[in-house]
């Protein structure tokens, strides 16, 4: 597969290394609106300024609705990273995946654990003109190889910092 914005199937070339590779870094910062609380009323923007969104808290929150919110952000990564992954896997396979597409639904839901929150992800995946043996095992091997399906299953490595001044 070749064309704009195409990766080669060489990115799935194993590693070998004793450390982390960064291939790249995504930059973005989100800002409280007018409630100054970014999930209800405020922006994303990324530093290249190719993302910039308003968030709203969604109406089934109780919120006015009319923009994004984390749920939906987190599922479009997913989505098209989950699908970025099953095409060049297809690829390298020889296999087609023309009319693919995958579905990340997101949920914010109450976690009975703690009494806080928890957020889970459903994903559709869509191969009609394969069959099934194929399209399950296409799956299966996207779901080892694709980074959000790997958070998602292990946890994310995560560090937090505090500037005040």
């Amino acid at each position: 597969m070749t064309g704009p914005g195409s990766l080669p199937s060489s990115m799935l070339d194993k590693y070998h290394g004793d450390e982390i590779r960064p291939l790249y870094t995504g930059r973005v910062r989100a800002r409280g609106g007018q409630a100054l609380n970014a999930r209800a009323s405020g922006v994303v923007r990324s530093d290249d300024g190719m993302l910039s969104l308003d968030l709203r808290l969604p109406r089934e929150m109780g919120g006015p609705g009319g923009g994004s919110n984390p749920e939906q952000l987190l599922a479009a990564a997913y989505a098209s990273c989950f699908h970025g992954a099953l095409v060049l896997l297809a690829a390298r396979a020889g296999l087609a995946v023309t009319d693919s597409y995958v579905d990340v639904a997101v949920t914010f839901a109450r976690d009975p654990v703690d009494g806080l929150y928890l957020v889970s992800a459903e994903i559709l995946v869509s191969l009609p003109e394969m069959d099934a043996t194929s399209a399950a095992e296409l799956v299966r091997n996207t779901e080892r190889i694709c980074p959000y399906s790997k958070l998602f299953q292990r946890g994310i490595s995560h560090r937090i910092q505090v500037r005040v001044a």
